[in-house]
């Protein structure tokens, strides 16, 4: 599996983990997401987005001011699947 790289550099929170929230939702799960970043609420909002949602934060750095946060689509959970006829 790839990794697919999402780059909201320049934008401010919410926006980053909405679009990231977004990018996630149309990956299948156990795919990886690259979002590079900065704002520096970023940090926190990312760590409190994963911890809420499921997806684990496998990687968290910064350089020159861009944050790269990596990220693996959580397993579907029943409640994310639609309704079987």
């Amino acid at each position: 599996m790839g990794e697919t790289l999402l780059d909201v550099k320049g934008l401010n929170c919410p926006l980053p983990v909405l679009k990231a929230n977004r990018a996630l939702r149309l990956m299948t799960p156990g795919e990886k997401l690259r979002v590079l970043a900065t704002d520096r609420a970023s940090v926190a909002d990312f760590r409190a987005f994963c911890r809420e949602t499921g997806h684990d934060l496998l990687a968290f750095s910064e350089e020159s001011g861009i944050f790269s946060f990596t990220i693996r689509r959580r397993p579907d959970r029943a409640e994310d699947l639609p309704p079987v006829s």
